[in-house]
């Protein structure tokens, strides 16, 4: 049996409110001891002295672009781009070639991943090929291995089709994860609508878009007593639309992401496609307004929309598709904008990217408890350091903190007992 002693560490897991230095003692892939000075004469030892040794971040929403566009990623380099970050869990959403609407592409999948330098989950389409016409055997595919449903990239634009997915999921122990966004409002915009999209001359989405997507969903969760997990918040409206609805009891969690909190739609006056993503960026007074949803608790996870797209397909500012990469960037992220500056706690942070988005997914993960498996990120929440798209671990290069100072490295991460990435810089 493998054993690894990390020897030295600040444990920080927000599961059993543990911030304290002390050792982790890891056999065949589970935690079996923790606390300080443990003795295991036959294991690698890991010095940790100066780190921070936390869950494994879980990323709950990814596009691994495998199969069918792995020209911008697959599974082994998206995981590869994952461990980099920290991260040791994501849920992957559907919109793959083909989409994850039946058996055969869920299996493949999972296949795939157990190989991977992260475990992955899959989210699998509630309409066939994501178009909202026809809805899929949704029991058929949580057998198959799918643990949420979800037509991310696009709404279900069929409420019909939500209702019956909300009130489905709950029954095959799944989570649905709404894409919020009304696509008649939003047809042909490329970023946010506003003072920036207006001084560019380019067709902008409203935040009524995502607003009326959110209002309608929430709406669904409160109407039939059903779970909504709503995805990518950008909007101040979103927001007080989930905080007021968890106010009155309604089953909403939310999830916003790192370029929420740290940019604003001035970005895209350099008139670079890897700023544009959708969401789009939006003003500083939705960027604030992200900061104290996470702050008072009315946003429960801190997700990527890790959207990898090959440098051609974002040469051009007005076509590009939208969507940048941040699995690698996530963490320094949060530290860098929420932590460093006193507005989270690093326990807190861990909390958002680990404990809670584990929790929400019902997955074995987001703890350091003796028993769980040893998925764990060591880092050094101190480093700086400058994002250097050239040098990131995955395909592609769209990285939307590129050329920033961070700070908060990783150094070394574990999955399911081994480690599988460590940075020697």
């Amino acid at each position: 049996m493998e054993k690894l002693l990390i020897r030295q560490a600040r444990l920080i897991d927000p599961s059993q409110e543990l911030d304290t230095v002390g050792d982790v003692l890891i056999e065949d892939g589970k935690i079996v001891k923790l606390g300080g000075d443990i003795e295991a004469s036959d294991a690698q030892v890991l010095d940790a002295h100066g780190l921070v040794a936390a869950p494994g971040l879980v990323d709950m929403h990814v596009h691994l672009r495998d199969p069918g566009q792995t020209q911008k990623e697959d599974i082994f380099t998206g995981c590869r781009a994952a461990a980099a970050g920290g991260v040791t869990s994501v849920l992957a959403m559907p919109n793959t070639i083909p989409a994850a609407d039946n058996v055969k592409t869920i299996q493949y999948i999972l296949e795939k991943a157990e190989q991977a330098d992260a475990r992955v989950y899959v989210a699998a389409a509630i309409t066939h090929d994501l178009q909202g016409k026809t809805m899929d055997d949704l029991q058929a595919l949580q057998e198959a291995g799918a643990i949420a449903l979800t037509d991310d990239g696009r709404p279900v634009e069929n409420t019909r089709f939500m209702a019956q997915a909300m009130q489905e999921a709950p029954k095959l122990g799944m989570r649905v994860v709404s894409h919020c966004e009304d696509l008649f409002l939003a047809h042909g915009g490329i970023m946010n609508e506003g003072e920036v999209s207006r001084q560019l001359g380019v067709p902008g989405i409203p935040a009524a878009a995502e607003d009326c997507g959110t209002a309608r969903d929430i709406a669904l969760a409160a109407a039939y007593e059903v779970p909504i997990h709503i995805c990518h918040v950008s909007t101040r409206t979103s927001l007080e639309l989930i905080r007021d609805a968890k106010r009155r009891g309604v089953a909403v969690t939310a999830e916003t992401a790192p370029h929420y909190f740290s940019l604003t739609d001035q970005e895209l006056l350099r008139q670079d496609a890897d700023y544009r993503m959708n969401p789009p960026l939006r003003t500083e007074a939705d960027r604030l307004a992200v900061i104290e949803a996470l702050q008072d608790g009315t946003l429960d996870a801190i997700a990527t929309d890790h959207a990898p797209h090959t440098p051609e397909e974002k040469a051009n500012f007005r076509t590009a598709p939208n969507g940048a990469i941040g699995m690698e960037t996530s963490l320094a992220a949060g530290i860098t904008f929420l932590v460093e500056p006193g507005l989270l706690t690093l326990s807190e942070l861990i909390r958002l990217m680990s404990t809670s988005p584990a929790k929400l997914l019902g997955i074995d993960a987001g703890t350091l408890c003796v028993g769980a498996p040893a998925d764990i990120v060591l880092f050094d929440d101190k480093k700086p350091w400058v994002v250097n798209p050239e040098t990131l671990h995955g395909k592609s290069r769209n990285a939307v903190l590129k050329g920033r100072q961070l700070v908060g490295r990783v150094k070394t991460t574990i999955c399911r007992g081994k480690i599988v990435f460590q940075d020697n810089i």
